[in-house]
């Protein structure tokens, strides 16, 4: 038998799909909502048909409820949370330009290290993983460096740690910089706030609280930020992420650009049509008590969580792990005998912590309590006693 036939053969042998039913309480990604898989169906257009141009159009004016973003503009980028943050970098840090980091994560690191990449003068405002930056703190950061961008991470997902943004926003106006967020763990599950933080480039995901499969990237991007990406003078050194050219195809003249990801688009289109009809104020307050429920109950249990009280993201619990307890044998023990998934800790909290998203269409009591339930048990097996 010649190889390609036996490639053939064993190709024969390839069963059809078939996943498995599980829980995703992990950081992401999110339980999605039938609609969204029904909407993933539909018959695709053309990435230049009216249609669809009409559908990013719809997208667009759904994002500004999602974003808060009434000044400015919104797009999406084809390409995961990771696109939309490099898209940020790579549009607004200009080389030898310095770029101000708060860095108190994995993903604040990842941006910091995008910067380098593009040529920037890092200047980094370090903090613990899990602890936060107050405002006189990171306002004297920003004008003792005097940055051209400033970024930081308003959820870091490594973490569990929420961080305002508006005195990082208003400091870093002052002095004349942009302030870029990654809000790829906040948009639809807390509030953004984009217009009234001062945000002027927000990037996140589709796959976290906006309950909808990974694969595009939400932008918000205030006129003052278009402003200043009118006036830049070298090149953008990515063609692909060059938002002027995406902003022109998506929103101006509809030229080609690339091929976009049209069934991806429709999934969105839903997910957000979803949150709209929930009622974004609705949706936020939901997760809000869900958080409160699980915090509750996990105290309850013993446990502590990673992150203090007033600093935490509600959709995303970090909880330390017992002394003595093995958190991949928990994580197992759940994964096998109730389908559920939840992450463990990496960097610094590799070991330390278990990362527990309660998001989307599980941000509701009953299901919380269904964890919890599940949870304690796997932890019972493992030796833990409260």
């Amino acid at each position: 038998m010649s190889a390609i036939e036996q490639d053939i053969a064993a190709l024969k042998t390839f069963a059809p799909l078939n996943p498995p039913r599980r829980y995703l309480f992990g950081p992401g990604p999110s339980m999605v909502d039938p609609r969204v898989y029904a909407a993933l169906s539909k018959p695709i257009v053309g990435h230049l048909d009216p249609y669809f141009i009409q559908v990013m159009g719809d997208i667009q004016q759904l994002l500004r409820m999602a974003f808060g973003a009434h000044e400015g503009s919104t797009l999406v980028i084809s390409g995961t949370g990771s696109a939309g943050m490099e898209a940020a970098v790579a549009n607004f840090v200009e080389p030898e330009a310095k770029f101000a980091v708060f860095a108190n994560g994995y993903f604040s690191d990842r941006i910091a290290e995008m910067g380098k990449r593009h040529g920037a003068q890092i200047a980094r405002f370090e903090k613990p993983w899990g602890e936060t930056f107050a405002d006189a703190e990171a306002a004297e950061f920003i004008r003792r460096e005097k940055p051209k961008v400033v970024a930081y991470v308003h959820a870091e997902t490594s973490t569990g740690a929420l961080q305002p943004g508006q005195a990082i926003c208003a400091a870093a106006h002052d002095a004349g910089a942009m302030v870029i967020a990654d809000c790829v763990t906040s948009l639809g599950g807390l509030p953004v706030n984009f217009d009234q933080t001062g945000i002027d480039v927000a990037y996140s995901c589709t796959q976290k609280g906006l309950s909808c499969p990974p694969g595009l990237s939400p932008m918000a991007i205030s006129s003052r930020a278009w402003d200043w990406l009118a006036k830049r003078t070298s090149p953008v050194r990515s063609w692909y992420l060059d938002l002027k050219l995406i902003h022109d195809y998506s929103t101006v003249s509809h030229r080609y650009h690339h091929t976009a990801p049209i069934s991806m688009f429709y999934a969105l289109r839903e997910a957000l049509l979803v949150i709209a009809q929930e009622g974004i104020e609705q949706r936020w307050e939901r997760h809000r008590r869900s958080h409160q429920a699980f915090v509750q109950a996990a105290e309850a249990m013993g446990l502590h969580l990673h992150v203090a009280a007033g600093q935490r993201i509600p959709t995303l619990n970090t909880v330390s792990v017992p002394l003595g307890i093995d958190d991949g044998k928990v994580r197992k023990h759940l994964m096998d005998e109730a389908g559920i998934e939840i992450a463990g800790g990496f960097g610094p909290l590799a070991g330390k912590v278990f990362r527990i998203g309660v998001m989307g269409p599980l941000a509701t009591e009953e299901n919380v309590q269904f964890f919890l339930k599940e949870f304690a048990k796997a932890l019972k097996a493992e030796g833990y006693s409260n």
